[in-house]
């Protein structure tokens, strides 16, 4: 039995809480001192792993938490608790302000989801490139220019275009001149927030099937953030499902998609639309309201309330992960493992 290689990116109970008013003054007095701060729960004990060369989705709807956990894996917000190891080195301890001059900050970039405000309106595209390169890997003006050519080549991005401002450039243009900036200094770990969402459906086949070479390429990890499932299921080795700061479901993306197994996941799945006649598509509707992530009870499924399958016993025990086939797992006390990917493993 051969020993699996160490991961790229190792999470483990990570926890981001966000306090809720103020520990002193009028305000502190007024809900009396004695009380604790109320804390909104945006990232709760979420633990995962990202393989060498691998892609990881990363869905649920907006308020999930999906963002803030972007901004710890980037360093950009700090943990309240947990670990973010990348490559067996632990940054996670590392504060967010002194980050972005440590010698891990080239090893991790993102590709944010609309180029146009992320683009500085005062540069040009071979600024924009270039300018991760100044702050992270400087290079002589001529390696610097035959570094940003190299880039816009590899990226699609005609020459004749780098000396154009972001108003005159078209999206698929400025989307490729994000991408260009991202992988400028060589990273091991490419965040992709929504890269496509602000394209035209044409222009979004053409940057994933970039996004799919340049992966080849270069030998990147991804971690692809989207509400558009579909994109998810194309582009995506695995798939984790995040609802109230908890991932609730995680396994390789077309056991998820062909048979998922927490409730949560099948209604959103149930919401893709089929446009085959012969496919009949159920819609699960949810009821309720979400619960309040503010100071949420440890003991009461995050889901109950609005799940279907809710019985009485969701509310005495938050779930956890457990298997439910090869490499997959869902927090679903009612979920039952596929008979037929655990007799695979059998």
């Amino acid at each position: 039995m051969t020993d699996q290689p160490a991961p790229l990116l190792d999470i483990a109970s990570l926890y981001k809480l966000f306090p809720l008013g103020q520990k002193s003054g009028f305000f502190a007095k007024a809900r009396g001192a004695d009380k604790p701060v109320p804390k909104l729960h945006a990232v709760d004990n979420v633990s995962f792993q990202i393989a060498r060369g691998e892609t990881m989705g990363l869905v649920g709807e907006s308020g999930c938490g999906k963002s803030t956990l972007v901004r710890l894996i980037t360093r950009l917000l700090d943990a309240t608790d947990g670990s973010i190891r990348l490559n067996g080195d632990e940054i996670g301890h590392m504060p967010a302000k002194g980050f972005g001059s440590s010698p891990y900050r080239p090893r991790v970039q993102m590709v944010f989801q609309d180029a146009t405000d992320s683009l500085n309106p005062r540069y040009t595209a071979f600024d924009a490139i270039a300018d991760p390169l100044h702050r992270l890997k400087p290079l002589p003006k001529d390696k610097l220019k035959a570094r940003v050519e190299e880039l816009a080549d590899l990226c699609g991005l005609p020459q004749a275009l780098l000396s154009r401002f972001p108003h005159q450039l078209s999206g698929g243009q400025k989307a490729r001149v994000g991408i260009a900036r991202a992988i400028a200094v060589d990273p091991e770990l490419l965040i992709l927030d929504e890269p496509t969402a602000a394209l035209d459906v044409s222009v979004q086949v053409v940057i994933l099937q970039l996004l799919e070479e340049l992966k080849r390429r270069l030998g990147m990890s991804y971690l692809f953030v989207s509400h558009d499932l579909n994109v998810v299921r194309l582009l995506c080795d695995r798939v984790m499902v995040m609802y109230l700061g908890k991932i609730v479901e995680i396994g390789p993306a077309e056991a998820v998609f062909r048979n998922p197994r927490h409730p949560y996941t099948k209604a959103l799945l149930s919401a893709i639309p089929h446009f085959d006649p012969g496919v009949e598509s159920t819609r699960v509707r949810l009821g309720g309201e979400p619960r309040s992530p503010i100071d949420p009870s440890p003991n009461v499924c995050r889901f109950h309330g609005r799940c279907p399958k809710g019985e009485l016993g969701c509310e005495q025990a938050m779930p956890l992960l457990r298997p439910m086939g090869p490499n997959h797992q869902a927090a679903c006390h009612l979920a039952e493992p596929d008979p037929d990917m655990l007799r695979e493993v059998a």
